[in-house]
């Protein structure tokens, strides 16, 4: 382990409005980092397992959401856990890289040894004590966390090759079109403030580029660059593929569950795994009842302490159910989120949905899906303040905000 008075931070990178567009319609009423997954926001994962970081200083987020947008969540965060948490706005993209860059001053006024960064759509256990403990071992500039994917589904990420003795990175490429390896980025790092450093090289390296281009009527240089803006500096083509085989960067390997979150099927799934690692991490978050005094609960269960349900209910598994939300008698919940202040009505069954702000769901209703969590009508969604009136059947159906169904669908979205 390294030195008492060694610091650490960690970034993690939110995106912005324009980023989660995938993730409509839930993406129209809250910032996509603030969607709750097991009943707490998705940017709250990663942050809490920043907490278990030794000597962690502070924890920047970066993003282009306005400040208001996280000012509540950051302040209460904060206070929660007792670390510096701030919220920084980028002015333009300027690259997963870039965007570490421009705000270099701030992240190293603490004067950190280790600086990780962390995607927010990422779900997975994130092992950063153990990274750290690692990346310490190697000795390099940073150190990745992989993880192992069927072959099939490798080239939708950044795959690679690591030295099977050292693990030492080899080799980089993102999303390739033929077959390089099973072992994929999963969008987690740590980095030594060397990183700056390297960053600042391929800024310059595009000036001089830039410049030799003016000078010169070639304009036959490398086209995959020539278009970018200086600043605008990209992690996995511009630092790790032209640093890998240089003994700059190590790979660590997670045997945990993982997974991106880029639509609204994925985050019902992510948040079944995060139901599930809370009954290691926090059993009392979890739900319990046997169906006498309160409701039967089957499997991992959130319910907000200010949701009320009938003992009558049966809920689970792989069910959370937010704040106010009202479930009535015999009303049968499996695989769902249920948002705020949802009511629903006596012996309505929701089945592989997510339930949006302020909706009901009238008696003797069904919502439901077929759970294919990659499929587009593979979750069925109700934007928010959606009405399903009585002995209503909605099947594989996304229904935008502010709509009343009185007549079943299936496989439709509605605008």
């Amino acid at each position: 382990m390294g030195s008492t008075d060694e610091r650490v931070v960690a970034v993690i990178m939110v995106g912005g409005p324009t980023k989660g567009t995938r993730f409509r319609p839930l993406s129209l009423n809250i910032p996509k980092p603030l969607f709750p997954l097991a009943g707490q926001p998705m940017v709250h994962h990663p942050i809490s397992a920043c907490k278990k970081i030794p000597n962690l200083a502070q924890i920047f987020l970066i993003g282009f959401y306005d400040e208001r947008e996280f000012a509540l969540y950051v302040s209460s965060i904060s206070n929660e856990l007792r670390v510096p948490v701030r919220y920084l706005r980028e002015d333009k993209p300027h690259g997963s890289a870039g965007g570490l860059y421009n705000f270099r001053d701030l992240i190293m006024e603490d004067s950190p040894s280790h600086i990780f960064l962390l995607n927010c759509d990422v779900c997975c256990s994130f092992p950063l004590p153990e990274m750290l403990e690692s990346h310490r071992r190697y000795g390099g500039m940073g150190t990745i966390l992989v993880i192992k994917v069927s072959a099939e589904s490798a080239n939708q990420f950044g795959e690679l090759v690591a030295d099977p003795a050292t693990n030492e990175l080899l080799h980089y490429t993102e999303k390739p079109e033929t077959f390089v390896s099973d072992r994929i980025n999963c969008g987690v790092y740590i980095f030594t403030p060397d990183i700056f450093t390297a960053i600042q090289g391929v800024s310059t390296q595009r000036k001089d580029r830039a410049n030799l281009r003016r000078l010169s009527s070639f304009d036959a240089l490398d086209s995959t660059t020539r278009n970018l803006p200086t600043d605008f500096v990209r992690l996995d083509q511009d630092i790790l593929s032209p640093l890998a085989g240089k003994k700059q960067f190590y790979t660590y390997e997670t045997m945990d569950f993982w997974e991106q979150i880029k639509t609204p099927g994925m985050s019902l799934k992510c948040s079944a795994l995060y139901l599930a690692q809370f009954r290691f991490t926090s059993p009392n978050l979890l739900a319990s009842g046997d169906g006498t005094k309160s409701a039967a609960i089957s499997g991992d269960v959130y319910i907000h302490p200010s949701a009320k349900v009938h003992p009558t209910a049966k809920i689970g598994p792989n069910v959370s159910i937010s704040a106010n939300a009202r479930i009535g008698a015999g009303a049968r919940l499996i695989s769902c989120i249920i948002l705020d202040d949802v009511e629903i009505k006596e012996n309505a069954v929701v089945i592989h949905a997510i339930v949006g702000w302020k909706s009901s769901i009238g008696r003797w209703s069904r919502v439901q899906a077929s759970g294919d969590y990659n499929a587009k009508l593979g979750i069925t969604i109700l934007g928010e303040a959606v009405s399903v009136e009585d002995e209503v059947v909605v099947v594989n159906s996304i229904v935008l905000p502010n709509k009343t169904l009185n007549v079943s669908v299936q496989e439709e979205i509605i605008l």
